[in-house]
């Protein structure tokens, strides 16, 4: 029988300036790769309805990529508010496995510091940050750095894409496609370096498919999300 590995102690964590300028320095590349994401979706958050002001405050409080690019498909009226925040919330979820993956480094922080910190988790500094205090840092900084400079360009990309007409006519550079082809590339990724999933991937599509004419704007994808869900937990089960 394999021995049960015991959690250690909380580390005594800490969050420092020159971390966080370290964690700026670090993530500041890949940052760049997300403003045409932000371009993106100003432009077609603009064209769904949304005052250029309203985008950027959006990506300023919001900060998710994914959830934000989902939204827009509710912005209709009238507004499917209870099928907008099921989805958003579905794929936010995966935030709660990133902080309690986390929690022992980050709850010995005070709670403002706690909060601040957690309000930039992302994928991409979670990555980073998680493989640093697995190897025994205790610098919560460039965690927090790195969020800030993912944060920066998103906000930064919306608002270049919100405000003024940078790039003349949206739909001659395909930006209606720029949300299908983001979900398509998550999910691409996520089979990649996930295996077991194609079942239930290809049940979801197939659900979310089959009850779109019939069900009310959006309660298809929450149902996709649901039979996917339970169809990984199945097959995956060991």
């Amino acid at each position: 029988m394999a021995r049960q590995l015991q959690p250690g102690p909380s580390p005594t964590s800490v969050l420092t300036a020159r971390g966080v300028a370290r964690g700026l320095r670090q993530l500041l590349p890949i940052s760049l790769f997300v403003v045409p994401f932000g371009l993106a979706f100003g432009i077609a958050a603009t064209e769904q309805g949304l005052g250029a002001l309203q985008a950027t405050v959006m990506s300023v409080l919001v900060f998710t990529a994914v959830a934000q690019f989902a939204a827009l498909e509710f912005l209709t009226e009238p507004v499917a508010y209870v099928s907008l925040g099921l989805v958003v919330l579905a794929l936010s979820a995966r935030n709660i496995i990133l902080g309690a993956t986390l929690a022992r480094w980050i709850n010995p922080l005070p709670p403002g510091k706690r909060l601040l910190t957690l309000a930039f988790l992302t994928d991409a500094n979670f990555s980073v940050a998680h493989s640093d205090l697995q190897r025994g840092e205790t610098d919560l900084g460039p965690f927090l750095g790195g969020g800030i400079a993912l944060w920066t360009a998103w906000v930064a990309g919306t608002a270049l894409g919100a405000y003024g007409d940078l790039i003349g006519n949206a739909e001659a550079f395909g930006v209606s496609a720029a949300m299908p082809c983001f979900f398509a590339a998550t999910v691409v990724g996520t089979l990649r370096s996930t295996s077991g999933l194609m079942v239930p991937v290809a049940c979801a599509i197939a659900v979310s498919a089959l009850t779109y004419p019939v069900l009310p704007t959006g309660w298809n994808i929450i149902l996709a999300a649901l039979v996917g869900g339970a169809l990984s937990l199945l097959t995956n089960d060991k």
